[in-house]
């Protein structure tokens, strides 16, 4: 192979086989095809296999092992450590597989690999039903679910994982495979958060809920009122019912309406509430912040659809981001959390933001994901243009993790992580579920093959396999 380009009679063969496109680096559509989310990743794969059909991702996988290429899975690519890329390797796409069927007799939603929540949201919100989802409509469902899945339903309806009612799957060596609580149960334990590590996910099942009203609140301040916004959102979550949900960020005060001029395009500090119910509701449980006084205020029953719309960040842009999760949160935390935020890229569409979870999230099930004792998460969201500002904005989101760790449980949610070493993966399982998953990989991917999503090695016994990555 050179330059990234495979010969030209092995990618015609694959072509022959196949029902989808394949796109290679001498095609005018590469570029749009390959970008991802984050521009910050610059792998070039030598071939993207568009997948149509769980035949196609069959041949994609048989054409990856008999040439000894590296296989990335994308669905939504918006993983900012890359996963859906792989240099001089092969892409199984799998967004073409896209379809979404809702059953409001059984309140579920079955959807392709390739789904995002935007087509998820909408079909669910015409039967009066939803999930969590993530917290922009542009993500893939499958790397979401499969990771966790946090979103602002998470306090009401639990995590996207909790509603995870069976996956269909292909493994490494092309068997088509189905988990649920009947079948390969063990698997479908290790899916609940283990992400891409087993397969390629074609299927999903997912249970709904009502969700016949909803609204939402944003109140903007000024930045230098966030240390006492921060204490009154504080004491407002501590009596919030499950229904609220939402968090406390910094952001660069946005050229909307309802913003004052003086607040836009630069440091403010924003309270959004969620609300599973209708707007007059939701201003009894807000009072306390209204008291508050913001100068910026949008308040409405809003379709929750719509609210996933509104928050999308356009792809594009370099993001590096962390989480860490506090079990308390102290006086001094909220000092040192307020204080970071003045290290943002301001104007720009980071976020620092602070997030209140309990409420279903601590009373799930015990899944391989984070620990779900802790109560509130720090979510620095850094996402700029100029690469002159990438050792600024790394250095603020490292600063801010540093200034949380008093307080810290040392796990982690992965899906808000880019590359950040084998020890954080491990902290994102704790030891014991680490030797489980692991357990699982050699099962049904004992060579490592997907190896792109915050890895878990194969292993038996305490021991990595022989030819694991």
């Amino acid at each position: 192979m050179a330059d990234n380009l495979l010969d030209s009679v092995r990618v015609d063969e694959l072509r022959a086989r196949f029902g989808g496109p394949v796109v290679t680096p001498t095609m005018p559509e590469y570029e749009d095809v390959r970008a991802v989310f984050n521009s910050m990743i610059t792998a070039r794969p030598s071939v993207i296999a568009r997948c149509g059909s769980v035949s196609d991702v069959k041949t994609a996988l048989e054409f990856a092992r008999g040439n000894g290429l590296e296989v990335a899975v994308r669905s939504g690519g918006h993983s900012v450590a890359g996963a859906s890329l792989v240099e001089a390797g092969l892409v199984i796409d799998v967004r073409p597989m896209a379809d979404v069927a809702v059953d409001p007799a059984q309140r579920t939603v079955r959807l392709g690999g390739g789904a995002t929540w935007a087509a998820v949201d909408r079909q669910s919100q015409r039967y009066g039903l939803a999930t969590t989802g993530g917290r922009v409509s542009t993500t893939g469902v499958a790397g979401l679910a499969l990771g966790g899945g946090s979103g602002w339903l998470e306090r009401k309806f639990g995590l996207t994982c909790d509603n995870l009612l069976s996956v269909e799957l292909v493994t490494a060596d092309g068997q088509e495979v189905s988990a649920n609580e009947y079948e390969n149960s063990e698997l479908f334990w290790a899916l609940h958060g283990g992400g891409g590590n087993f397969g390629v996910a074609t299927s999903l099942l997912l249970r709904l809920h009502p969700l016949e009203q909803f609204s939402m609140a944003l109140l903007l301040w000024p930045a230098e009122a966030g240390r006492a916004v921060a204490g009154s959102y504080r004491e407002f979550i501590a009596g919030a019912p499950d229904e609220i949900g939402g968090g406390l960020i910094y952001l660069t005060g946005p050229s909307e309406e309802f913003v004052p001029r003086e607040l836009t395009d630069v440091l403010c500090c924003a309270v959004l509430v969620t609300f599973t119910g209708p707007e007059p509701e939701l201003r009894e449980h807000i009072a306390p912040l209204l008291d508050a006084e913001p100068p910026g205020r949008l308040i409405t029953d809003i379709p929750y659809a719509q609210l996933q719309c509104m928050l999308d960040d356009p792809p594009g842009y370099r993001n590096y981001w962390s989480d860490e999760h506090l079990v308390t949160l102290s006086d001094e935390a909220l000092d040192r959390f307020c204080e970071r935020a003045r290290d943002m890229i301001v104007p720009s569409p980071s976020q620092q933001v602070l997030l209140p979870w309990a409420g279903a999230v601590a009373g799930g099930a015990d899944w391989p994901g984070f620990h779900r004792d802790a109560t509130w998460a720090v979510h620095p969201l850094g996402l700029w243009e100029d690469p002159a500002d990438d050792g600024r904005a790394r250095a603020w989101v490292r600063n801010l993790r540093a200034d949380m760790r008093p307080w810290a449980s040392g796990d982690v949610y992965l899906n808000f992580i880019g590359d950040e070493g084998a020890d954080r993966v491990r902290a994102g399982y704790g030891e014991e579920n680490y030797g489980r998953l692991a357990r699982v990989k050699a099962r049904y991917d004992p060579t490592n093959v997907f190896n792109r999503w915050h890895n878990v090695l194969p292993e038996t016994e305490g021991e990595p396999l022989a030819g694991a990555h």
